[in-house]
């Protein structure tokens, strides 16, 4: 399963790229949300439309085309969500239809099989906002509480066809938890001229840490209880736009940087912001320009391995994230030749997270990046 996890990679910081290009400030998703729950729209594509989505989703990197990688997403979903875990990981993936439309009983059982998801049929034309309600209340269950307003009021109208809605929920707490006790006011540097108060934890832990000199990057791994998932944070130097680093980022590199081997295990002292990031996304701004055109054209898009009917088109990919970095730990609601630099000497490394950085929340076993995103501004 290897391949997934390779094609999901670079979905996730391909998507990242973009939205980092997009958006100025904090981005957070949830990248395995978004491509699971947009394989089940591949499932019912055909033709160019399905080749389109195949290349976004980095899907052709998996063998055997799309029978593998939906075997191999059922695989990865029950590996995440195993009830032996020490987190707490919860995901609401749906398709919404209109009820009116003819979808085959196949690829609704394809849903169900591989993705543990149903398709539900509403009433879109005579109730689009009794089914917004009904579309907000489920992810609200599905995600504790976190996430209530997954579709905004004016993303439902009686000409909507088909919904795709993602969410996701996580609690996790950290291997070894930040004393409360020693979290201070300090201030976060969004740029050379501006700065914002923020509350700052500490600890001195033993943890996973490098310095990668061709981004000037200090890359940390904190562990979360279990060791079962990772949050790998890079932060680049202080007169270091993050941009660049963003702008260097492949899921290769990702790899290259963050391998057991290159990085050193010892004592460090950790200053970590305590943060919380509500984020949305309308991901039918962003898939075009990474590819996927015909899915969203009413004219070219092909779902007839979804409906006999040739008039459906996907008109919403509508995603919501929550994260909570806290003391305890983080509750969330997505060949190159490189210099390494091993910390050597007696005096425990700083890495002071008082300025922009990434982060990424990584499951260990399958290497599947969880989450993502971007801090730069409290």
């Amino acid at each position: 399963m290897e391949t997934l996890s390779e094609a999901n990679g670079t979905f996730a910081l391909n998507l990242l790229k973009k939205l980092c290009e997009t958006h100025s400030q904090n981005i957070f998703f949830s990248p395995v949300s978004i491509s699971s729950a947009l394989s089940m729209v591949f499932m019912g594509a055909k033709g160019n439309t399905a080749a389109q989505m195949s290349q976004v989703l980095s899907l052709d990197k998996v063998g055997g085309g799309g029978a593998d990688a939906h075997q191999g997403f059922q695989w990865l979903l029950s590996e995440v969500h195993k009830p032996s875990t020490q987190y707490l990981l919860r995901t609401a993936n749906r398709l919404f239809g209109e009820r009116t439309y003819d979808f085959l009983s196949s690829f609704k059982d394809s849903c169900r099989t591989f993705y543990q998801a149903d398709m539900e049929e509403l009433d879109f034309a005579n109730a689009a906002e009794k089914s917004r309600e009904h579309i907000n209340s489920w992810v609200a269950e599905k995600t504790e509480g976190k996430i209530t307003e997954s579709l905004s009021s004016d993303s439902v109208d009686s000409c909507t066809k088909l919904i795709l809605v993602n969410a996701i929920y996580f609690k996790g707490k950290w291997d070894k938890p930040f004393s409360k006790a020693s979290t201070r006011k300090s201030t976060f540097k969004i740029n050379q001229k501006e700065e914002k108060p923020i509350q700052m934890m500490f600890q001195e832990s033993m943890v996973k840490l490098t310095y990668v000199q061709e981004i000037s990057t200090q890359i940390l791994m904190l562990p979360y209880v279990g060791r079962e998932l990772n949050m790998i944070i890079m932060l680049p130097d202080e007169n270091i736009d993050l941009k660049m680093v963003e702008n260097e980022l492949t899921y290769e590199r990702f790899l290259e940087w963050t391998r057991d081997d290159k990085m050193d295990t010892r004592e460090v002292d950790v200053f970590l912001p305590r943060f919380k990031l509500e984020e949305s996304y309308d991901l039918e701004n962003s898939l075009p320009t990474l590819g996927m055109v015909d899915a969203f054209d009413e004219a070219r898009a092909d779902f007839s391995g979804m409906s006999p009917k040739r008039d459906l088109f996907v008109s919403k990919v509508a995603h919501k994230a929550f994260v909570e970095v806290n003391e305890e730990g983080t509750e969330a609601a997505a060949t190159t030749a490189v210099m390494f630099q091993l910390y050597c000497g007696s005096i425990a490394p700083r890495f002071c997270a008082d300025h922009p950085f990434l982060f990424f929340i990584q499951h260990t076993k399958t290497n599947c990046i969880l989450f993502c995103g971007r801090f730069s501004s409290p």
